[in-house]
């Protein structure tokens, strides 16, 4: 039914029948910007990050269908319970009904974390992902089929136990869980029998365990950042990229001025905001990128924010203009960007909404893309560092006070007469420092210059 193999970074076939995933953030930026789902003749190809291939051939014997599955009526449970499917999911099957791929429609959708599941209909998203078209692409039939009263989908009895692929990107890698679980637990085994039956080699071994996990986070991270260094110049070299003009008094902080960008390429509009976080956005098929709508205000006409429109004429991503074009530079760089995107600009009036006495909120609150908008402007320092912070945003923020806290059992061992003792604290010395060493300097460094507004922003 599939076959494995390795592949180039372009993928073949029609241009229009490529899905993206959502955006991510850098230390995942190789999903963005190497796995795609795409049609190659009549054959299916899921593309992973390391450029492995999942090839599923159209027709008899192999996918014969795809079946829309709508999200949960509840919206509340959707996102909290099951967000991947938050929009529904669609599953290609076989001639049997039985499911051979998965993909869960916020998995695949660039702007997924940038619209909310109130401002996008499930049947909108399937059409913006590309979905739609890769499989009129491939000659398959999209339906949807009725749920059961438990809330799945009624599907007929194949006798086949075997699980569907599915179409997903994990946030970190799976050896990386095993590691620090495996470390956690360790830690706590090795200590008990340290105690326990008195086995003072048991007392590295368990700091030893313990210092595991912020090494596997280290891991992760430098790998993250070593990859993406070579990465960017090599495949941005001959990008059009764009960076913030802010007007003077807009709170403009080097990390937004570094970091956010719109880099456009012959293919694909790559959008960064403020954290880092990269989505790719087609400029060919049905859901290109074709057209910028500069928004005025009604009264003034002056500008608001710019909407990068596809061809069904839906935003797809909103930059406020004062943070982009509105300084100096501005202009010009709003005309590179026209012209690199070959694509037409018009002025469209926005209609604001009342607000009582007193209060004043971004003019962009209640756009569909008003979450896009923020973060694609200078955030707050005490939001940027909760944004980009590894432990509060990624893996969790109690660990960065219990591993510590963990390593402080042994660490008086440092000070201890036999070498086991003296191992163990050096364990616990180093476990605590690759923990809190680099978070307490990014949050300085944060505080003092990185999300500091420039003293002319």
């Amino acid at each position: 039914m599939k076959a494995e193999q390795r592949a180039t970074e372009e993928a073949p076939g029609r241009p229009g029948a490529l899905v993206r995933p959502r955006r991510m953030r850098p230390h995942n930026a190789d999903v963005v910007r190497q796995a795609r789902l795409y049609a190659d003749g009549r054959t299916l190809v899921l593309r992973d990050r390391r450029l492995r291939e999942r090839r599923y051939p159209v027709g008899a014997g192999g996918i014969r269908r795809a079946v829309f599955v709508q999200p949960s009526p509840d919206a509340w449970e959707a996102v909290t319970k099951r967000p991947a499917e938050r929009w529904g999911v669609l599953v290609f099957e076989n001639e049997d009904g039985r499911d051979v791929l998965s993909v869960p429609l916020a998995e695949w959708l660039p702007e997924a974390g940038a619209v909310g599941i109130l401002h996008l209909k499930p049947a909108k998203c399937l059409d913006r992902t590309g979905l739609r078209e890769l499989a009129a692409a491939l000659g398959i039939p999209v339906e949807e089929k009725p749920r059961s009263e438990s809330g799945e989908r009624v599907r007929p009895e194949t006798g086949s136990g075997q699980a569907p692929d599915r179409a997903v990107h994990r946030e970190l890698p799976r050896w990386h869980s095993w590691i620090r679980g495996l470390g956690l637990f360790g830690w706590l085994v090795a200590l008990v029998v340290a105690f326990a039956a008195d086995v003072d080699w048991c007392l590295p071994v368990a700091a030893g365990a313990l210092f595991a996990v912020p090494a596997a986070d280290a891991v992760v991270r430098v790998g993250a950042w070593w990859r993406n260094r070579g990465d960017d110049g090599r495949r941005f070299a001959e990008a059009v990229v764009i960076t913030p003009d802010p007007a003077p008094g807009e709170g403009a902080t080097p990390r937004f001025r570094r970091t956010a960008s719109v880099r456009v390429l012959p293919g694909d509009v790559v959008l960064t905001d403020t954290v880092g976080q990269e989505r790719w956005l087609g400029r060919d098929g049905a859901h290109g990128i074709v057209r910028l709508v500069r928004l005025v205000s009604a009264g003034d006409r002056q500008p608001l924010g710019v909407e990068f429109r596809d061809r069904g004429g839906e935003a797809r991503a909103l930059l406020p203009w004062r943070h982009w074009f509105a300084g100096p530079q501005g202009r010009d760089r709003w005309e590179e960007m026209v012209s690199a995107l070959s694509a037409s600009a018009t002025d469209e009036v926005v209609r604001s909404t009342r607000q009582p006495a007193g209060i004043t909120k971004p003019w962009w609150n209640g756009h569909s893309l008003a979450a896009d908008a923020r973060m694609m402007s200078p955030l707050p320092s005490k939001d940027a560092r909760a944004e980009t912070s590894w432990h509060s945003s990624v893996i969790g923020g109690n660990e960065l006070l219990l591993v510590p806290l963990f390593s402080l059992v042994l660490l008086a061992g440092l000070f201890g007469d036999t070498l086991p003792a003296r191992l163990a604290g050096l364990f616990s010395l180093l476990t605590i420092v690759a923990e809190c060493a680099p978070a307490t300097t990014k949050s300085l460094f944060s505080r003092f210059h990185y999300d500091k507004p420039y003293k002319n922003a």
